[in-house]
């Protein structure tokens, strides 16, 4: 029985991002679910000419528990694949018990992994916001996509990128003070892939080193694998077939799970 494989997406961010993920995924054999954060249940441009004001109260601990519910509903095992925010929710997950694997793709820092200055300045527009925080194509293009032309720079701002809680980006700023951002690096029993790009602004390369070093706390299997030439839209840039072939091989290779022939 192939696992389903759950698609966490991060701040900014509609499901609609991964869909390219969900049909390769799909067309090799998996089911595949990618839910979307609390009260953001909408279209895009719905999404954008509304968001609901209830997304003002969601911070870090209502989104994981929220996705720790939906996967709740899903028969049988379940891998978690992240990116960015998601790809912290994924770790915090697994040290929930939630999951057989994860793969955290450029994942947002959990507490004990300080940022890069790119980063810091990549995070500002959201501390600086409203309660609904959105995130300016200026800003988009910088910490994003700086290495791609700009017709694609826009193509992928309208068809994605939605308004934020601002309350997240606070919970990260005040990670070394409280432990809402908090993992238990040792307890984890499950495999943990982490996949950093090397030319990404917003999570840099060495934020993700740093929490591949507190990963190997655990005793359970601990992988990086870096990407050059990717930025912090390694999901989406030409190429991104090559990351998610690579995660789903490894996860494959690790749990040992095998799609129909043919996929």
């Amino acid at each position: 029985m192939l696992p389903t494989l759950v698609l966490v997406h991060g701040a900014w961010m509609s499901p609609a991002s991964w869909q390219p993920w969900i049909d390769r995924y799909s067309a090799r054999g998996y089911r595949v679910v990618a839910p979307s954060w609390p009260h953001d249940e909408r279209e895009v441009a719905a999404l954008v000419a509304s968001p609901d004001p209830a997304l003002a109260e969601v911070g870090v601990t209502e989104i994981v528990d929220h996705y720790q519910a939906e996967i709740g509903k899903i028969d049988g095992p379940v891998v978690l694949i992240g990116h960015s925010f998601g790809g912290l929710f994924v770790q915090m997950l697994l040290d929930r018990g939630v999951g057989v694997a994860g793969v955290a793709i450029d994942p947002a820092p959990p507490k004990g992994v300080f940022p890069s200055a790119s980063a810091l300045k990549a995070g500002l527009p959201a501390l600086f916001a409203g309660p609904i925080a959105t995130l300016s194509f200026g800003d988009f293009q910088w910490g994003w996509m700086h290495t791609q032309p700009e017709a694609e720079q826009r193509a992928a701002y309208d068809a994605y990128v939605v308004p934020t809680p601002r309350k997240v980006y606070r919970q990260g700023a005040f990670a070394p003070f409280t432990d809402v951002l908090r993992v238990d690096f040792a307890r984890r029993t499950q495999p943990l892939l982490l996949v950093a790009g090397l030319e990404d602004r917003t999570v840099s390369a060495s934020m993700v080193r740093a929490a591949y070093k507190l990963q190997r706390d655990s005793k359970a299997i601990t992988a990086l694998h870096e990407f050059p030439g990717r930025t912090h839209w390694i999901v989406g840039q030409p190429g991104w077939e090559e990351v998610a072939d690579d995660a789903i091989g490894w996860v494959e290779t690790t749990l040992d799970v095998h799609p129909p022939a043919g996929k």
